[in-house]
This record gives C-alpha cells, sequence and structure tokens, in this order.
C-alpha cells in the first residue's frame, strides 16, 4: 500500500536552515507527495528565499504577520492535503529521514496517528541537551496522559503523523506551541488510535534560535486543562 504524503512546514525567520532542510525533505518524499510552507511573518530573509521557489508539488503560503506555529498549522491544514500528513519544523531538529519511521505504523498496523518520539530510545541519535526542557516535557506529557489515559512518552514532539480524516475531523483554535496538546487532546477524545516511533533528535540551543521557552510550558498546562473539560 502506498500512501501520499503532505508534508506540513510551519516557518518562522528560518534563514540558516530552511534552505537545507527542505532539500531534506525533498529526498525523503516521493513524486506525488506535496510540501506545504507556511512562512509566519519572517523578518530574516526567509520570506525572500520562499518566494524564489517555483515547484509543483511545493505551496508556499505567507502570513503578513507572526502568528505563531499553531496558526501555520491551521493555514496549511485548509489547503490540498494527501492521504497522510507529516508536521515538519524548519529548523533542524527532526530528520525527514525518520519518515519511514513514521509510516511504518499506517502501513503495517491501524494507526490513525503517530507520533515521533525523542524518549523510547532511538534508530540513530539524540542530542544530550537541556535538562529544564526535557524535564518540562516529560511534565507536560505526564500531565496530558492523566487526562487521556494515553501512555505516551512525547507529547510534545515535533513529529506528529496524522491520517486526513483524523486531523481533519478536529477544529483547531491555538495559535502559539498551544497546539501540541490541543490535537492531542482533541484526537484522543474521538478515541484514534496512537502510536509512537523512535527517531533521532539534535536539539538546538536558544543560541541557535530555539524559540519555545518557559511561557510556552505555562500555555501548554492551560491548554491541557482547558481542551480536557471543553470541546
Amino acid at each position: 500500500m502506498t500512501l501520499k504524503k503532505t508534508i506540513i512546514i510551519p516557518c518562522f525567520n528560518e534563514i540558516k536552515t530552511i534552505k537545507i532542510l527542505l532539500n531534506r525533505v525533498k529526498n525523503n518524499i516521493n513524486s506525488e507527495d506535496n510540501i506545504i510552507i507556511v512562512d509566519d511573518g519572517s523578518t530574516d530573509g526567509t520570506t525572500d528565499f520562499l518566494k524564489t521557489i517555483e515547484e509543483k508539488n511545493i505551496e508556499v503560503v505567507f502570513h503578513n504577520d507572526n502568528s505563531g506555529k499553531g496558526k501555520a498549522i491551521q493555514t496549511a491544514l485548509d489547503k490540498n492535503l494527501n492521504d497522510l500528513i507529516i508536521i515538519q519544523d524548519a529548523d533542524l531538529e527532526y530528520n525527514p529521514k525518520d519518515y519511514n519511521l513514521l509510516l511504518r505504523p499506517f502501513l503495517e498496523t491501524d494507526a490513525d496517528i503517530v507520533y515521533g518520539s525523542r524518549f523510547i530510545g532511538t534508530n540513530d541519535y539524540v542530542r544530550v541537551h537541556l535538562f529544564w526542557h526535557y524535564l518540562a516535557n516529560k511534565i507536560l506529557t505526564f500531565i496530558c496522559n492523566i487526562f487521556t489515559n494515553l501512555n505516551m512518552s512525547d507529547m510534545e514532539t515535533g513529529y506528529k503523523s496524522f491520517k486526513k480524516e483524523a486531523i481533519k475531523s478536529i477544529t483547531l483554535y491555538e495559535k502559539s506551541f498551544g497546539i501540541e496538546p490541543e490535537i492531542t487532546i482533541k484526537l484522543a477524545k474521538k478515541k484514534f488510535k496512537f502510536y509512537e516511533v523512535p527517531i533521532s533528535y539534535a536539539g538546538r540551543s536558544y543560541e541557535d534560535g530555539k524559540k519555545i521557552g518557559l511561557k510556552d510550558a505555562f500555555i501548554a498546562v492551560y491548554c491541557i486543562f482547558k481542551y480536557s473539560f471543553t470541546n
């Protein structure tokens, strides 16, 4: 069975990495797959680069202002989607060579959603990096598991993949990184089948441009409670 993929790339001020990342993505997809890049109001030259792209399977959408990762994902989900959707950050923390790992549960089981986990062992490498960021991820995942009754290891992962009918069955509202628990909780409420696979991870530092911070952790906690008790 062949699953046609749509790769969604939210992008904000990633001129140092977007060219490399885009080449890696193209090397790990098939000709029938498509890529949707949402430039979220970049100001560092990313927008100028993306305007030069003229490839039939790549669609670039531009936000006039920076609205957040969540809003960029929502914009992309309104576009032309294939059977399977993979969210890909525009930095180099996640390697597109792991797409085959994300695909396996869809091809071999009844998976509706597959998350790439940084914490269940690895097929390759994981950078030893940022203890407090790691701890925050584990706490947020633990709290989310309490309310969803799932036993996932990495709710905050940047590698989330979905069957189109699953992700299109929910309405998303969070504009920032709160999109991560919102997606997980809403899909869990619908009893979709989640799987996790180990992925490689090359986490970057704040000096390198990492954007998620302590404020986002508090937003995530708020979103876990909010979407656990509301629709």
